[in-house]
């Protein structure tokens, strides 16, 4: 099976999450979304996850 490295994964993962609770979280502090920051974080930490993935396939 494959093995990829946990850090570069997580935080990729870290990129979406933090993306989602920019998103979910600026009404409650009353700040206006950035609709193209929270986009760009998700997409940002989708692809670093993604690409971590297969250099570290490729790796091996």
């Amino acid at each position: 099976m494959f093995r990829f490295g946990r850090n570069s994964i997580l935080i990729g993962i870290a990129c979406v999450v933090l993306g989602i609770a920019y998103g979910a979280l600026a009404p409650v502090f009353n700040y206006k979304i950035e609709w193209a920051g929270v986009t760009m974080l998700i997409a940002l930490g989708a692809a670093m996850a993604i690409m971590v993935a297969v250099l570290d396939t490729g790796h091996e």
